[in-house]
């Protein structure tokens, strides 16, 4: 099975090596037929701190580096 791939940006970077990213999707509701917008957030591996708030980056699910921290970035999207 493919690893999942997600594009979002990055909203606290206070934890060492680890970044928290809000991810936004949209899909329509399957009877109302209204689009609907859901954020989460992601805690994701950052090894050299490199990344800062307000960053738009990719993060791709990886092994679990702590109980809620499963995926890893890699790299900046602009």
């Amino acid at each position: 099975m493919p690893k999942k791939v997600l594009t979002g940006i990055v909203i606290s970077d206070k934890p060492n090596k680890t970044i928290t990213v809000l991810v936004e999707r949209k899909y329509q509701h399957p009877v109302l037929k209204k689009v609907i917008k859901v954020k989460k957030k992601y805690n994701a591996h950052d090894e050299e701190n490199k990344f800062k708030n307000g960053d738009k980056v990719s993060i791709i699910e990886s092994k679990p580096f702590s109980k809620n921290k499963k995926f890893q970035v890699m790299e900046e999207t602009k």
